[in-house]
C-alpha cells in the first residue's frame, strides 16, 4: 500500500484537541525553509520547554509538533516572510488553534500586546500558509491564489473556501437527510459527501457492519441509525482528546513483518517493515498490520513523517553519517567560551565597583585633582599645560599630582593611580558622578553577564539535541559504524590536484552578497563592497555579540566578525585572538590602504553598541558612513595581504581572505600583496595559474573564472607573492 503524504480531516480533528494543551506558548523565533516549504514556530511552553511546531506543503502535508532533535539545522538567512512572522510574533503567546470546519485547515492564533496575528495553515491542494491580522486581512501568504471562488492575497480580507459538511457536529436529522440525497454507495457517500475520505469512509462501514458498496437507497434505517451512532462515537473521542494513536507497518516482503496490532515490540522481522499509516485510533481496517502505540498524536505523526522522509532519503543508498563530532565540538567549545566570559565579565563588573569605592576612599585626593583641572580649564590654561603643572607638583611630592599619570585633552579626562589601580574620570564633573558612572558600568557589564547565561542555556540545549540524535543513529546503525581497515584508507584526503574529474558541488548561501569569509576558528567576517553594503550590515546585520571592524584609513569597508547567524538568537562570544586578527587583516587588505600601494595599515574594533547612525550635533555623517563612540581596540600595523583559493571539499567554490583563514580550507592557493597589475588583469593571471595546476582544467573553468576569482580581489593593484 501507499505511504501516507497529508494529514486528513479527522488527523486535524484529533490535533485540535491534542495542540489545545499547548495554548500559552510563547513564540521565540519563525523559520521558514524555502527549498522545502517548510515553517518552523519555536515556542517555550512553560510546563514542557522547547516546542517545535512544523508545517510542511509540499509533496508532504502535515503540522504537528516534533521533537528538538527531529527539526532540522536554522536554515541561512531569513526570507522576507520569515522576516514578517518574526516581527509579528516574536514574543507573543499562543492563544487558539482550530480546525476550520471539518476541512484540511488549521488556524493557529497569537496574541501581544500590541496585536493579534493568525496562522491560516492550509494543507489541500498546493498548500499554503497566510497570516491574518486582528482584522482577518491577509497580511502576507506564501502563494497568492486569486480563483472565481476565493481570493487570498496581502492586502485584501483572508477568504476561507466554502464551508464543508461536518458531519462530527451535525444532527441525526441532518446526517440522515444528507445520506439519502446521495445516489452513490455508502462508502462513496461517507468519502465524498460527509467528507471522510476513503479510509475512514471503509473504515465507519466496518464498524457498522455495513457493506461498502451497499447502494445507499438500500440502506435500511436500522442500518443507518447504527452508521450515526458510529461517526457520533469517532466525534466523542476526537472532541474529547480520547486518542489511542497508532503508526502502522507493513512487511517490505523480507520476512514476516506482520504481527499483533497490540505488540509494543517489533519483535523478529522488524528491519523489514516500513511505515505506512499514522492514525489518531486504532482502525479495524488496519487489524492485519503491525502498528505501534503512542501517548499522543503529536508523537505518532513526528515519529511517521521523521522516519518516512529518511526513509525516501536513503533510498537506493546508505545515508550519509552526519558530522555529529564536529557539531558536538562546536557547541562545547562555544560552552566553554560563554563560561569564560561569564568569568570575565564578573571580574570586570568587580573590578568596575573597587574603582568607584576607591574614589570614595580617596575623596579629598580626587577632588583636588578634579578642582585643579576644572578651575585651570575654567581660565582657559590648555590641556598640555594642566598636564605640566601636574608634573611639577608631582616633582614637588604633592600627593595629588603625584597620583596623576596620564592627561587626555582630546577626551577630558584624567587618568589616576590609586593604591596601584589606575582610574580615569572624568575631568568635567565631580567625584560621585565619576563614581556613578563607573557603578553603572559594572551594572551593564553584568546585564552583559545574564545575557550571557541565558545564551549559554540555548547552547546546552542545542548540545543536547546534537548528542541525542547521535545516540539515537548509532543505536539504529551501530554495525554500520565499524569500519574495515580498506575503508579507513578510502578516508585519506584526496589529492585534488591530480583528480582526472572533479564534480562540482555549490550551495549558494546569504551573505554571498557582501564580501566574507571564514576565520580559521570557523566564524563568519563579512565587509561591504560599497557605501549601501556597509548600511545595510551595520543596520541588519550586525547583532550585540559581534563585533564591528573598520581600518583608519578613509575608504574601508564596514566588516563585522559574526558570533552568530542572521537566524539565530544573538550571544556573547569570546573570539580566539587569530580570528580577531584574521578580520582586522581583512578590513585593512579591502581598504584604500591597498589601493594606495601601502603593505599595512592600522585597523580598530568596537562593540556594536558603539556604532550609531546618528552624529553629533552639528556633523553630518555621509552614505555608508558612522560615528564610532567610546574606547576602541587597534590592531596596530597590520599586514595588508589577501590569498585566494579554489575549495574541494563539500563545495566547489572561489574563497579569498586573509592567508591564514583561507590556506587550511583551499586546495590550492595564492596570495597577493599591493602590486602593479590592475585587478582584472591579476584576475587572469590567477585563473591561469589555477588551470596549470589542476589536472581537470574544466573544473577550473566552470568554478573559478576570473570574474569570480576578482569578487575576492582588493580594489586597486595587485602581484602575486612568489611562495
Amino acid at each position: 500500500m501507499d505511504e501516507k503524504r497529508e494529514l486528513t480531516s479527522v488527523d486535524l480533528a484529533a490535533l485540535e484537541s491534542e495542540l489545545s494543551d499547548y495554548i500559552g506558548a510563547k513564540l521565540d523565533k519563525a523559520y521558514l525553509y524555502a527549498d522545502d516549504d517548510v515553517v518552523r514556530l519555536k515556542m517555550r511552553d512553560f510546563d514542557r520547554g522547547r516546542v517545535e511546531f512544523i508545517i510542511e506543503l509540499g509533496d508532504v502535508k502535515r503540522a504537528h509538533v516534533a521533537a528538538t532533535e527531529h527539526v532540522p539545522d536554522a536554515p541561512g538567512r531569513p526570507p522576507d516572510f520569515a522576516m514578517m512572522l518574526r516581527n509579528r510574533l516574536s514574543g507573543a503567546d499562543l492563544a487558539r488553534v482550530e480546525q476550520f470546519e471539518f476541512d484540511r485547515i488549521l488556524e493557529l492564533e497569537f496574541d501581544r500586546e500590541d496585536a493579534s496575528t493568525t496562522i491560516v495553515a492550509e494543507l489541500f491542494g498546493d498548500g499554503n500558509v497566510a497570516v491574518l491580522d486582528e482584522h482577518g486581512e491577509v497580511i502576507d501568504c506564501l502563494d497568492t491564489v486569486r480563483l472565481k471562488s476565493r481570493t487570498v492575497a496581502p492586502g485584501t480580507p483572508y477568504e476561507f473556501p466554502s464551508a464543508r459538511f461536518n458531519p462530527l457536529t451535525v444532527d441525526y436529522e441532518g446526517f440522515a437527510a444528507r445520506i439519502r440525497e446521495s445516489d452513490a454507495d455508502v462508502v462513496r457517500t461517507l468519502a465524498t459527501q460527509l467528507n471522510f475520505g476513503g479510509l475512514y469512509g471503509e473504515e465507519l462501514c466496518s464498524r457498522a457492519d455495513i457493506e461498502y458498496n451497499l447502494p445507499v437507497e438500500e440502506l435500511t434505517d436500522e442500518q443507518l441509525e447504527r452508521l450515526y451512532e458510529v461517526v457520533s462515537e469517532l466525534a466523542t473521542r476526537l472532541r474529547e482528546g480520547d486518542l489511542d494513536p497508532r503508526v502502522y507497518y507493513e512487511s517490505t516482503g523480507d520476512g514476516d513483518g506482520d504481527g499483533d496490532s497490540d505488540d509494543a515490540d517489533a519483535g523478529d522481522g522488524s528491519e523489514n517493515r516500513r511505515r505506512v499509516d499514522v492514525t489518531p485510533i486504532p482502525l479495524v481496517e488496519y487489524e492485519h498490520l503491525y502498528s505501534e502505540q503512542f501517548e499522543d498524536f503529536n508523537d505518532a505523526l513526528d515519529d511517521y513523517f521523521f522516519n518516512f522522509q529518511r526513509e525516501e532519503q536513503v533510498e537506493g543508498g546508505e545515508p550519509k553519517r552526519p558530522d555529529f563530532e564536529a557539531e558536538v565540538s562546536k557547541y562545547e567549545h562555544i560552552i566553554q567560551q560563554q563560561e569564560e566570559a561569564i568569568e570575565d565579565f564578573e571580574a570586570d563588573a568587580e573590578a568596575e565597583r573597587e574603582k568607584a569605592e576607591l574614589l570614595y576612599a580617596n575623596y579629598d585626593l580626587v577632588d583636588e585633582v578634579l578642582s585643579t583641572v576644572q578651575g585651570a580649564r575654567a581660565e582657559d590654561v590648555p590641556w598640555a599645560e594642566i598636564e605640566a603643572t601636574f608634573e611639577e607638583g608631582a616633582e614637588q611630592g604633592i600627593p595629588a599630582a603625584e597620583a596623576v599619570v596620564g592627561v587626555d585633552g582630546t577626551e577630558g579626562t584624567v587618568t589616576l593611580d590609586i593604591d596601584g589601580t589606575r582610574v580615569t574620570v572624568d575631568a568635567h564633573t565631580g567625584v560621585e558622578k565619576n563614581a556613578d558612572e563607573l557603578y553603572k558600568e559594572a551594572k551593564r557589564i553584568e546585564g552583559k553577564k545574564e545575557g550571557a547565561q541565558a545564551a549559554i542555556e540555548d547552547t546546552r540545549e542545542d548540545l543536547e539535541a546534537v548528542q541525542e540524535r547521535r545516540e539515537e543513529w548509532e543505536a539504529e546503525d551501530s554495525e554500520t559504524e565499524v569500519e574495515s581497515d580498506d575503508e579507513a584508507e578510502d578516508d585519506e584526503p584526496t589529492d585534488w590536484l591530480n583528480e582526472p574529474s572533479i564534480p562540482v558541488r555549490s550551495n549558494e548561501q546569504w551573505y554571498e552578497q557582501f564580501r566574507w569569509f571564514h576565520t580559521s576558528d570557523g566564524y563568519l567576517v563579512i565587509g561591504g563592497r560599497d557605501a549601501d553594503d556597509n548600511e545595510e550590515l551595520v543596520q541588519k546585520y550586525l547583532e550585540r555579540g559581534d563585533k564591528f571592524f573598520h581600518a583608519q584609513a578613509h575608504g574601508g569597508p564596514v566588516t563585522v566578525l559574526k558570533a552568530t547567524g542572521p537566524s539565530e538568537p544573538a550571544k556573547e562570544v569570546e573570539f580566539p585572538q587569530s580570528s580577531l586578527d584574521e578580520a582586522a587583516q581583512f578590513a585593512v587588505s579591502y581598504s584604500s590602504v591597498w589601493k594606495d600601494g601601502r603593505f599595512a595599515g592600522d585597523v580598530y574594533m568596537v562593540d556594536p553598541d558603539q556604532v550609531s547612525k546618528t552624529p553629533e550635533s552639528g556633523e553630518y555623517l555621509e552614505k555608508g558612513g558612522f560615528a564610532v563612540r567610546g574606547d576602541r581596540t587597534y590592531f596596530e600595523d597590520t599586514e595588508a595581504s589577501v590569498a585566494v583559493g579554489i575549495t574541494c571539499d563539500d563545495e566547489t567554490r572561489v574563497v579569498g581572505g586573509p592567508p591564514a583563514a583561507i590556506r587550511p580550507q583551499a586546495a590550492t592557493s595564492i596570495t597577493v600583496e599591493p602590486g602593479q597589475y590592475a585587478q582584472n588583469d591579476i584576475a587572469k593571471m590567477l585563473y591561469r595559474e589555477f588551470k596549470s595546476r589542476f589536472a581537470d582544467e574544466t573544473f577550473v573553468r566552470k568554478v573559478a573564472s576570473p570574474d569570480r576569482i576578482q569578487e575576492f580581489l582588493p580594489p586597486g593593484g595587485s602581484r602575486m607573492v612568489e611562495e
